[in-house]
């Protein structure tokens, strides 16, 4: 919705300034019909850029990344992309309920950490463990599982791989929603933080009005 608005905006700026300069360079310049259109595109469209220049400027200024640092989150952001969806694809093949809830649930860690970084870019750095290692080893595990899991005919060292994997996969799991608690970590402070002083707030204006009833 943010970046609706955003289009919105550039394309308004980017349209009045097309119209004021087609119109000064028409009537202030006596430029020709067809040389005024080109001045209104041009200047339209130099409008258009800066302001989207601008904006990401300001963007990145507000995240505290440099141009650089961005171009690299989001590169992570789209490989995670991509593997989120290959792990949601073996997440459709399995047919046991449970085992199936289970690894909704690993789902739904990973989409949430991939969720909040694509908020706020700066959490990347939170969370570089899950982007460089678990989430991969997260994949692999479950594509393996469930190519296992699929053999029409198991043998009893198939059984054991697939026992290993998914003892695995669990402790994995329980990595991957540390990740998610280191980096909400913060948040979680800064909430408690906010939480004593309205407590402390309110105890004040609770001792206040009962010294006032006295």
């Amino acid at each position: 919705m943010r970046r609706f608005f955003y289009f919105i905006f550039r394309a308004t700026m980017g349209t009045s300034v097309a119209v004021l300069t087609g119109l000064i360079s028409f009537f202030a310049f006596d430029a020709a019909l067809l040389m005024s259109g080109l001045y209104a595109v041009a200047g339209g469209g130099a409008s258009y850029f800066l302001t989207k220049e601008v904006m990401f400027f300001r963007y990145l200024r507000q995240k505290g990344l440099t141009r650089k640092e961005y171009k690299y989150i989001r590169e992570n952001l789209n490989e995670a992309k991509a593997k989120i969806k290959r792990l949601q694809r073996t997440l459709y093949s399995i047919r046991n309920l449970q085992q199936a809830k289970k690894y909704f649930e690993i789902l739904v860690t990973v989409r949430k950490i991939y969720a909040n970084t694509k908020k706020e870019p700066i959490r990347f750095y939170q969370a570089e463990p899950f982007y460089y290692k678990h989430l991969d080893s997260l994949v692999a595990l479950m594509e393996k599982y469930v190519y296992l899991k699929s053999q029409p005919s198991r043998s009893d060292e198939i059984n054991q791989s697939l026992k290993d994997t998914g003892q695995t996969i669990t402790r994995l799991s329980e990595t991957v929603k540390k990740d998610l608690h280191v980096m909400l970590h913060d948040d979680v402070n800064t909430l408690q933080f906010e939480l004593d002083v309205a407590n402390q707030s309110f105890e004040k204006v609770r001792k206040r009005e009962s010294e006032a009833l006295k």
